[in-house]
């Protein structure tokens, strides 16, 4: 008995140390505790809001073209002279960053300007001058067609003048024949007393005389009446003779005219030319000076040393303009471009700036700042659209140590949503909730600008 008891309780004890062996350790419990814990958690936070969000990468740039780094250029082609500033120097608009000198034959002429303006003073004293003749032309043709008025009436009084000499002579005819018939009879009767023996001889003779002179004076008198008629054919050719020679000199006058004219026409052309040339010279000189548009700091010359040649519209430095307003130029896929829409809120990232990012829950990042966007555009480039995001007014200021270049990362607040939503929507490949224009995720200004004040 004693024996089988001995091995009753050795078996029982051996038992007793394997069932000792058999138990969970206190690590294994702890740790299990610590993975149920964390399980729980786990399916907790999915049910946490979660903002939904739009990551994009672009470049911190000017919002104004006229704020953005612009090149210096030259206006015309030239030898670089002398440079009047450094690297990095600040120039105000006017300054002159740089000298050039011709290197074209056509302006090389020292004197060039007072040459042209002595040619341009002599074409246009003979402008002038080829005018004033041009008037006196024009006084030329007057005098003719006044002077024809005055010759016609002449011509015309003449013309009359001889019609009343015409039947002047005409009525002395008329009057000569009355008076040869007269003398014709006064004969035949001294004839026949003549030779009754009443008369004599001579008083005989005496008629005769007188009927041949009364017939000489017919004779006369009719040459006479046809020379004024002669003479009246002479005026009245000469009337008509008037208009064919007096057109022809107003023709060959207003001929000479329209030569003149189209001299002084032509002079006027090759004065505007000069004019031209005179004006394109004297602003040419003032390229010379490459002077700065407007305030801001040399960044680069892009051309180095004296005496290098430049042509004509080639870059000489870039500026960076003083004071830009700043903007962060993102692209976004077309995918997400309808989830955007101008005001809508933005958390930008600065390269260079301590940051601790959380992007579905920006009231507790830090380092991070605000935005809203400006501008979208309506076209895009390899399947991104461009927009431009400025700082929000009513949120905390971004730093001035900004500058234009450096790399940006933003992320356009959506709609907010349960994390598991959001991983089951990541994990689907699914597009971000429309929001309808209304952004959802952001909160009050004043609110969120003392959330990240505490925060940070």
């Amino acid at each position: 008995m004693a024996t089988e008891q001995k091995a009753f309780d050795h078996t029982a004890k051996t038992q007793l140390d394997i069932m000792d062996q058999v138990q969970t350790p206190p690590l294994g419990r702890t740790l299990s505790y610590w993975i149920g814990g964390i399980f729980l958690l786990v399916v907790l936070s999915l049910f946490l809001p979660w903002t939904q969000n739009i990551r994009s990468e672009g470049v911190l740039t000017a919002l104004t073209p006229q704020d953005r780094p612009q090149t210096v250029e030259a206006t015309i082609a030239g030898r670089i002279e002398e440079w009047h500033v450094m690297e990095g120097a600040f120039v105000q608009q006017g300054d002159t960053i740089a000298s050039l000198s011709e290197i074209k034959e056509k302006y090389m002429d020292p004197n060039l300007l007072a040459r042209l303006g002595e040619q341009l003073q002599a074409k246009q004293a003979s402008g002038e001058a080829t005018e004033a003749k041009a008037q006196a032309l024009q006084e030329q043709i007057q005098a003719l067609r006044e002077g024809l008025t005055f010759s016609l009436q002449k011509a015309r009084n003449k013309v009359d003048q001889i019609r009343l000499k015409l039947q002047s002579d005409s009525m002395d005819v008329v009057a000569q024949r009355t008076e040869l018939l007269i003398a014709q009879d006064q004969f035949a009767r001294q004839e026949n007393l003549y030779q009754q023996g009443l008369k004599s001889l001579t008083e005989l003779e005496q008629r005769r005389l007188k009927l041949q002179e009364a017939q000489a004076k017919l004779v006369s008198l009719r040459n006479k009446y046809a020379a004024t008629q002669a003479e009246l054919q002479n005026a009245r050719t000469e009337l008509n003779s008037l208009q064919a020679e007096y057109a022809d000199k107003v023709a060959k006058a207003e001929a000479e005219l329209s030569a003149t004219r189209s001299y002084v026409y032509g002079t006027q052309a090759e004065i505007a030319k000069l004019q031209n040339e005179y004006s394109s010279t004297q602003l040419r000189n003032q390229y010379y000076q490459i002077v700065a548009p407007q305030n801001g700091y040399v960044v680069q010359t892009l051309k180095a040393g004296i005496g290098e040649t430049i042509k004509e519209g080639e870059a000489l430095a870039t500026i960076m303009p003083q004071d830009p307003e700043l903007a962060a130029e993102l692209y976004v896929d077309a995918l997400d471009l309808p989830l955007i829409q101008r005001g809508d809120a933005v958390r930008l990232q600065f390269e260079g700036w301590p940051t601790l990012v959380f992007s579905g829950w920006p009231g507790a990042s830090f380092g991070t700042f605000a935005g809203r966007v400006a501008v979208i555009d309506n076209t895009g480039t390899n399947g991104k659209y461009r927009m431009l995001v400025v700082p929000d007014p009513g949120r905390e200021p971004w730093p001035e140590q900004l500058r234009v270049g450096s790399g940006v990362y933003g992320w356009a607040m959506l709609k907010t949503v349960p994390i598991w939503y959001e991983l089951w929507r990541q994990l689907n490949d699914f597009p971000p909730d429309y929001t309808g224009g209304k952004n959802t995720a952001t909160t009050p200004p004043e609110k969120a600008a003392k959330t990240t004040a505490g925060k940070e």
